[in-house]
């Protein structure tokens, strides 16, 4: 072999080692570009598949949250329609128009309760409390009965009233012509309940199933009572009442200190003794509550001059 071939040996030689030396690295390099690489855009893929189910789940959370404050409205909207409907219509007819569409007596009460929410003290809890102090043997009807809460806080029979029976134990009637017999209960309580143009009709027919020394409890917003707000006048109202065949023994405005110690039985016994116990607060914007007592021997006057009662109208919040 001459010369000139060793060397064209010699030079494919190293030619071939530095290939054989460069593979292994050229490989190393790529596997450390490539992973890296790989592992980042993995990463990006996730973080894009976590953001879309963020902003998913952010857009479904306003989404939800948009229409339940919308049904909120809604239902609010509907609740203050129904109310006005029971306050500017007579008994009669709001009974008619409740039993063409039971179902809207439910969405009355949905709202009704999310208002007395806002009450610190709800009157049906004070006549509870009244009716727990007392015999439990005192037959009563409540006229306006609701969910019919007296009845399932009391031991005491209840006669529970309403435009509509959404329970077994409530008597569906227009409340001026109730089933009830005549001189059957103890007591009467009207709840927030005197809501009808003629509501006077509902009194009077408390009165003809109330028995001599019966009592009459009359809890009502307390600005249907002001007169200096458009309200009828507590004192001509009660006189109305009187000339039906009853006595007044007591009647309280409720303000935040009178709830907090009517929570006192004694207290609440102590003010019943009286013959006739008037607590006015005219800063509160809470309820009154009338207590009346049937007389033994009641001639109603058949000319009675009764106030007009203002509607509850509650406002859109």
């Amino acid at each position: 072999m001459d010369a000139s071939s060793k060397g064209k040996n010699r030079r494919r030689g190293k030619k071939r080692r530095k290939a054989s030396n460069n593979q292994p690295l050229e490989a190393s390099v790529d596997a450390s570009e490539q992973t890296p690489s790989s592992s980042v855009s993995v990463s990006v893929s996730k973080r894009r598949k976590l953001g879309g189910a963020t902003l998913a789940s952010s857009s479904g959370n306003k989404s939800t949250s948009f229409l339940d404050k919308m049904r909120a409205r809604l239902s609010g909207g509907h609740f203050r329609m129904l109310n006005e409907k029971l306050y500017t219509c007579s008994g009669k007819d709001a009974f008619d128009y409740f039993k063409e569409d039971p179902e809207l007596f439910s969405v009355y009460h949905t709202g009704y309760r999310e208002q007395m929410s806002h009450w610190p003290e709800q009157p049906v809890n004070i006549i509870i409390k009244w009716l727990k102090s007392r015999n439990t043997s005192l037959t009563v009807a409540d006229f306006g009965c609701g969910d019919a809460k007296l009845a399932k806080s009391v031991k005491n029979k209840v006669f529970s009233i309403d435009l509509v029976s959404k329970d077994p134990s409530v008597i569906a009637c227009d409340m001026s012509q109730t089933p009830l017999e005549s001189s059957s209960v103890d007591v009467a309580v009207f709840c927030l309940s005197l809501m009808g143009t003629n509501y006077p009709s509902y009194i009077t027919e408390a009165n003809r199933v109330l028995k001599p020394g019966g009592w009459l409890l009359i809890a009502e917003v307390k600005s249907r009572f002001d007169p200096n707000n458009g309200g009828a006048d507590p004192e001509k109202f009660s006189e109305a009442v009187k000339n039906l065949g009853f006595s007044l023994v007591s009647k309280v405005c409720f303000s935040l200190i009178v709830m907090y110690y009517f929570k006192f039985h004694y207290l609440l016994s102590q003010l019943l003794l009286l013959d006739k116990f008037i607590l006015q607060d005219m800063n509160n914007k809470m309820f009154i509550l009338f207590y009346f007592r049937k007389k033994e021997r009641s001639v109603s006057d058949r000319n009675i001059s009764w106030p007009e009662l203002k509607p509850c109208i509650y406002k859109r919040r």
